[in-house]
């Protein structure tokens, strides 16, 4: 993995323990909690780019619409998530939202498979 995924799957975790404290107090995300989703969203701008690049670079064997698919997928799953949590007034759209947050660095783990078993 490379270290922009690896600090944004940290920042993932750190979020992710902040949204399960808001769904123990019943709470909703705040400024503070979707400036950090902003920032992770912003982390993923660029690891579309840096990865765009690398397949158009050298790719040898790797399956260039599943690499990029699972790099748009990565960075569409907050967006997509947070407006749930942001029309859904309950505890239910903050759990949306934590889950959209816990499968960024799954995608990004996949990511990583798919370009280590060919190149």
């Amino acid at each position: 993995m490379t270290n922009l995924q690896i600090a944004l799957s940290v920042l993932c975790a750190v979020l992710a323990a902040l949204l399960v404290v808001l769904i123990v107090r019943d709470r909703r995300p705040g400024r503070f909690t979707y400036a950090l989703l902003a920032l992770v969203e912003l982390g993923l701008v660029a690891q579309l780019v840096l990865g765009l690049v690398r397949v158009l670079d050298d790719h040898q064997g790797v399956s260039v619409a599943v690499y990029v698919g699972y790099l748009v997928g990565a960075l569409v799953i907050l967006p997509l998530a947070a407006g749930w949590a942001w029309a859904e007034r309950s505890r239910n759209g903050v759990a949306v939202l934590l889950v959209g947050v816990l499968v960024v660095p799954v995608l990004f783990v996949r990511l990583h498979d798919i370009w280590s078993t060919h190149v």
